[in-house]
């Protein structure tokens, strides 16, 4: 179910703007608003949960499958040499929109964090 007040809901349902690289019925990606990287997209699941803790088996199972598309997804954007995810959880590691996503950096070389 998308919440209407959701940025990343909104994206999904069209009324707000997005450079959409992927979408099928389980997940959308788009190019990031504010790049960490020469790539950075996000992996954003069409179900709006807010965190992994939140998850049901539903949400799990979604995640699984977008864990099994992004590799194809980043590749297909200039990720062939390597890429790195992240998903941050709660304002302490700094998640600003509260619907769970997974950043896909690369298109360079990241060196470490």
């Amino acid at each position: 179910m998308l919440d209407g007040n959701c940025v990343f809901c909104r994206i999904i349902k069209g009324e707000i703007p997005a450079a959409v690289v992927y979408e099928d019925d389980k997940m959308c990606v788009f190019k990031d608003l504010e790049p960490k990287a020469k790539v950075h997209l996000l992996a954003v699941p069409k179900s709006h949960f807010k965190l992994l803790s939140e998850a049901g088996e539903e949400d799990a199972e979604i995640l699984k499958y977008m864990l099994t598309k992004i590799p194809g997804i980043a590749a297909a954007n200039g990720c062939e040499n390597g890429y790195r995810l992240i998903i941050n959880q709660g304002d302490d590691a700094g998640q600003t929109v509260f619907h769970l996503h997974i950043h896909i950096l690369g298109g360079q070389p990241l060196g470490d964090l």
